[in-house]
């Protein structure tokens, strides 16, 4: 069964996070195979045993099978006597010495990728500091999920060679993924992926001139987003800035390009080769 790599890694960075955001000792979670119809527990965080490590779950089976069938959190305070799951799974739970567990599937765009579990040892109901908490972690990987895939999506469109384009719509919808693809680079943690990203945005420019200004990034961002024609408001928003902070870099970005104003700091910035 190949399971999601990209939402293992995920899971992975998710679960040190969870134990702490839950006050829970153990977590451990998987990422679903081809057609979401299993789930492979490989991620183990605060076990005493390998005995849920590469236990294959099914959708609808057991804790971590029910939350993804139903596409919500689930938890039962003493998982060997619960009436509300099946018990495929008791063997490698029991083995691991779990009692209280409860399960988040991970769903990014109306799919599941994965599932979060956390456990105690002994037998009680999980208050909502540890619900809350699950929650809120699994709602960080689904947003970090998310923010991959439409990266991995624009690179995927754009990793062909792309072609000059004459003036016209070809121009424009150049600049728009420039301007996406930049607006993506800083939401993403993985340095690789980002560095992909930002070698994508060059390959839309053409060769910055010797002598060119040197841009700082967001002000590359903002002038980017300036030049869709967006006004202050909507780059802040874009970028998650205040207006008067786009303000600052648009103005500065100006002195930079010796330009008085935003019409000619984008024409000097395509003259010099650092938008397309």
């Amino acid at each position: 069964m190949a399971a999601d790599a990209v939402a293992t890694a995920e899971i992975r960075g998710a679960l040190a996070g969870l134990r702490r955001a839950t006050g829970l000792p153990v977590a451990f979670g998987g990422a679903v195979g081809p057609g979401a119809a299993q789930i492979r527990i490989s991620e183990l965080s605060g076990t005493a045993t390998a005995a849920l490590r590469s236990l294959v779950v099914t959708s609808g089976t057991g804790l971590g099978g029910r939350a993804v069938a139903l596409g919500r959190a689930c938890a039962v305070p003493d998982y060997a006597g619960s009436r509300r799951i099946s018990h495929e799974y008791d063997a490698p739970v029991a083995a691991e010495g779990l009692r209280s567990v409860l399960a988040v599937p991970l769903v990014v765009r109306h799919r599941v990728r994965g599932v979060l579990y956390g456990a105690l040892r002994t037998a009680q109901p999980l208050g909502d500091r540890a619900l809350g908490g699950a929650v809120a972690a699994a709602r960080e990987v689904e947003r970090a999920l998310a923010v991959r895939d439409e990266a991995r999506g624009l690179l995927a469109a754009l990793r062909p060679a792309v072609p000059e384009p004459g003036p016209g719509p070809g121009r424009e919808h150049v600049r728009e993924a420039h301007a996406a693809l930049r607006a993506l680079a800083p939401r993403i943690a993985d340095p690789q992926l980002r560095a992909e990203l930002l070698a994508a945005c060059a390959l839309l420019t053409a060769p910055a001139p010797q002598g060119s200004p040197a841009l700082a990034p967001r002000e590359l961002d903002v002038l980017t987003w300036v030049a869709t024609g967006a006004t202050n408001a909507a780059v802040a928003d874009r970028l998650g800035l205040r207006p008067e902070t786009v303000k600052g870099y648009l103005r500065a970005a100006m002195r930079k390009l010796g330009a008085h104003t935003r019409g000619e700091a984008v024409t000097a910035a395509r003259r010099a080769g650092v938008l397309p």
